[in-house]
């Protein structure tokens, strides 16, 4: 049990630091309610299991290919300066009445999320070091359904993580001013943008070469 739970508080400590993800609940959670802060969450949750899986199967190392690492870095640059455009173009419905912020779909910010996550080398690589590393040092001293059982920890910290950023937006969202929720999304559409830049001179530092 004290091994199962040193995973949840991976999972915790794996989602905390802020970044895209973080972001775009914060930003969702304010604009949309809980709902949709909490699916942005799921969707990045379902690309690392994703990542997950293929690192547990050894196919992760084709990421690695230049090719591939280009297409990834273009993605998220295009994904994640959208969302921070479309993050700060929407900010101003906030300055009036709430129940007149633009309505999105709930299945949007699932794909959000999704997306963000799956196109992001650093999250691919990241998962590779870390989970890669998991999976050597637990191979040899255990079975396959503590394996699993031990990968499930780390999703359930994960998940608690989601649904504490999901509340910590909704929250802003009934508390704080409209004027303050505004720049709120602003700036969170900003550290979108951020990311994005980065991750675009990264897939022209790989086209150059």
């Amino acid at each position: 049990m004290s091994i199962f739970l040193s995973y949840i508080l991976l999972g915790l400590s794996l989602s905390a630091p802020i970044g895209p993800i973080n972001a775009a609940q914060l930003d969702k959670g304010i604009r949309f309610g809980f709902w949709h802060a909490w699916l942005v969450g799921v969707g990045g949750m379902i690309a690392d299991g994703i990542f997950m899986l293929l690192i547990y199967f050894g196919i992760a190392q084709f990421v690695d290919v230049p090719i591939i690492k280009f297409l990834l870095w273009s993605a998220g640059f295009f994904v994640l300066c959208y969302t921070g455009y479309e993050s700060i173009l929407k900010s101003d419905s906030m300055t009036g009445s709430k129940s007149g912020f633009r309505y999105e779909s709930r299945s949007k910010a699932f794909r959000t999320g999704f997306l963000m996550a799956a196109s992001n080398p650093m999250n691919i690589l990241f998962w590779l070091s870390i989970y890669g590393s998991m999976i050597a040092q637990t191979t040899d001293q255990y079975e396959t359904s503590q394996i699993l059982l031990y990968s499930s920890g780390i999703f359930l910290g994960i998940t608690l993580w989601d649904i504490t950023m999901a509340s910590i937006a909704t929250g802003a969202r009934k508390w704080v001013k409209p004027r303050a929720l505004r720049i709120i999304s602003i700036l969170s559409g900003f550290v979108l943008i951020g990311f994005g830049v980065y991750f675009g001179v990264q897939a022209l530092r790989l086209l150059i070469g």
